[in-house]
């Protein structure tokens, strides 16, 4: 990724981690510079299955993901907001990445992803694949071992509509 800053922080949602847990890639969150990928605690909470749990508690002790609180006036604001027309985690996401100029890491559509554009931008909304796809630049998996995690994936209900990760290189 060309010309990008030093540092870019994405709040991450809990879909985002579970499909990164089914394909056994949560510590891709530490090997893709710029991003610095931090989770709501809110976001931690809504994580209930155990293997899951431990998975990315053992993400946040390498330092692969960070927590973070929503605490400011800005964001505590927003939240409050939010959480009216939505879950507690997707309205921590949103709410601290408008507040913050951060990006969001989210599966969510409909609603969520409206308001999300509406107040960060389309461009600062990433999703499962484009995660995958910047792995694939990084040749950090191959275009072959992330089509089997789209296979995966579709078995845990997260279907991508393109064929091959080869369609979007």
């Amino acid at each position: 990724m060309a010309n990008e800053p030093a540092s870019v922080v994405v709040i991450t949602d809990a879909n985002v981690l579970i499909n990164l847990f089914h394909i056994g890639q949560l510590a891709l969150l530490g090997t893709l510079p710029p991003y610095q990928f931090r989770v709501p605690s809110e976001v931690l909470a809504e994580i209930l299955d155990p293997a899951q749990q431990d998975a990315v508690n053992a993400c946040l002790k390498t330092g692969h993901l960070k927590e973070i609180v929503v605490d400011s006036m800005a964001s505590l604001a927003l939240f409050a907001e939010l959480r009216d027309v939505m879950g507690r985690g997707e309205a921590a996401c949103l709410a601290l990445a408008a507040s913050t100029g951060a990006y969001i890491a989210s599966d969510e559509k409909r609603r969520f992803r409206r308001r999300a554009i509406e107040l960060i931008g389309e461009a600062k909304v990433l999703r499962t694949e484009q995660i995958i796809v910047e792995a694939i630049r990084r040749k950090l998996m191959s275009i072959e071992q992330a089509d089997l995690h789209k296979a995966t994936l579709a078995d845990n209900n997260y279907v991508m509509t393109f064929t091959s990760f080869a369609d979007l290189m």
